[in-house]
């Protein structure tokens, strides 16, 4: 096959369940659409109890649980935006009042507020890092005061608590542009590392998921037109663009038991994005 023939379109397949998060509580920031929906939903298909977080788009909010429910799960929406502690820390009490506790963080609520350099606003900055890096912090530190308030509880996971912080290829690849973003990401790969550095030894993994090209409305402009679909594949390696089950899979997988030893890692999954492809000719 040649490597600029065109490739049908992919059909994703739809392993069987395993319950792997049976009897575990969940909360997924920005959930309401993309990345954050199909993680929400997948949490709750491997049995996981999930809270849906939003900070606007409550009808689309309420859609997730009521497909989460239609399918015999159990979630709540919480509003709150995971830039402001006071809301943050709300959120968290309602989760707890609600579930009981929580055992898995994915920490995904995240934004872009594109511009050149000597054009972005000193507000377009601040939103960025304030919701991408500063929510992620505000929502991690809430995790980790109930993991290890809780321990670990034995027949529920080999952990206290599972955090999955939600980055981008951007942490490693940069971005012009977009400083404010790629920052923040480069900025959640050092925290993601540290806060698994120092937590571990209470049971509590910290791993980052870090997607290329995901088919979400964020990035719709880059893969919507036939255009600009041919620019972005010349990026990917694997010649497809990512779907949001690709992330959701990888998600639920890090959350379970079956990847107990894994902790402080970026998972990349790109389709080969962060594999240089402009050098695949021998640069």
């Amino acid at each position: 096959m040649n490597e600029n023939q065109e490739l049908p379109d992919v059909v994703m397949p739809h392993p069987p369940h395993r319950n792997l998060l049976r009897g575990q509580k969940a909360l997924v920031t920005g959930a309401n659409s993309g990345i954050g929906r199909s993680v929400a939903i997948y949490l709750a298909q491997e049995g996981a109890d999930v809270v849906v977080n939003y900070v606007s788009g409550e009808v689309a909010a309420n859609e997730v649980v009521n497909e989460i429910k239609s399918k015999g799960g159990h979630a709540i929406a919480i509003k709150a935006d995971v830039s402001k502690e006071d809301e943050v820390q709300a959120m968290f009490r309602q989760m707890i009042a609600e579930f009981g506790t929580i055992d898995i963080l994915v920490n995904n609520a995240g934004l872009q507020r594109d511009a050149p350099i000597d054009e972005m606003t000193l507000d377009q900055w601040n939103t960025v890092i304030n919701v991408n890096l500063t929510g992620q912090f505000l929502c991690a530190r809430e995790a980790i005061r109930e993991f290890k308030r809780r321990g670990v509880v034995p027949g529920i996971s080999c952990a206290a608590g599972k955090i999955i912080s939600m980055s981008s290829v951007h942490e490693v690849i940069p971005w012009a542009g977009h400083v404010n973003y790629a920052a923040s990401k480069g900025g959640v790969m050092l925290m993601s590392k540290s806060i698994a550095q120092e937590v571990a030894p209470y049971r509590i993994r910290v791993n980052s998921v870090c997607p290329g090209a995901i088919r979400t409305p964020i990035n719709r402009s880059a893969w919507e037109s036939p255009e600009a679909h041919e620019e972005l594949m010349k990026l990917i390696p694997y010649k497809r663009i990512g779907e949001p089950e690709d992330i959701g899979r990888a998600v639920v997988w890090l959350a379970s038991d079956d990847a107990d030893y894994i902790n402080g890692i970026s998972l990349f999954i790109d389709g080969g994005m962060t594999l240089y492809p402009g050098f695949a000719a021998g640069g």
